[in-house]
C-alpha cells in the first residue's frame, strides 16, 4: 500500500499521466501545493515578450479573491497598446485561476494573507554580462 502511495505521489509530482485522477483533483492542502497550483495555472501572456508584472493579492478562506489585486512592480516593453494588452492578459490569466481549490485547514491558514506572483518572462542576459556579474562580490 505504501509503495502505491509513493508511486502515485511521484507520478503526480512529475505530471505523469498515470497519476490517479482523484489525486490530481484534490484541493491544495499545503502552501507548496497552493503555490504549485497557482504557478501551473497562470500562463504568461504572449503579448509583449520580455514584459513582466508582480501582482500582490489576498484570498478568502474559500480560495476566492479578497479585495483588488495590486501591481507592485512592472517592466513593460513595447508600445503603449502592447503594454496595456500585456497587463490585461496577465490579470485575466490570474483571474481564471481563481478561486483556488484549497482545503478548509489551508483556507484558515492563508485567509487574508498577502501573496505575490510574477507574471511574464525576463529576457535572457547576454553571457558576457552574466560572467561579469558573477565576478563582482
Amino acid at each position: 500500500m505504501r509503495k502505491t502511495c509513493i508511486a502515485a505521489a511521484v507520478a503526480l509530482a512529475a505530471g505523469h499521466p498515470s497519476a490517479p485522477a482523484a489525486a490530481q483533483d484534490a484541493p491544495a492542502d499545503t502552501l507548496r501545493d497552493f503555490r504549485r497550483e497557482i504557478a501551473g495555472c497562470v500562463a504568461p501572456p504572449a503579448v509583449s515578450p520580455g514584459s513582466e508584472i508582480t501582482v500582490l493579492f489576498s484570498l478568502r478562506r474559500d480560495g476566492s479573491l479578497l479585495g483588488q489585486p495590486r501591481i507592485t512592480h512592472s517592466t513593460l516593453l513595447g508600445d503603449p497598446s502592447a503594454q496595456r494588452a500585456f497587463v490585461a492578459e496577465a490579470i485575466a490569466a490570474l483571474a481564471k485561476c481563481l478561486p483556488v481549490r484549497i482545503t478548509d485547514s489551508l483556507g484558515g491558514a492563508i485567509a487574508g494573507r498577502l501573496f505575490s506572483i510574477r507574471i511574464g518572462q525576463r529576457p535572457r542576459e547576454p553571457e558576457a554580462l552574466r560572467d561579469r556579474t558573477a565576478l563582482v562580490t
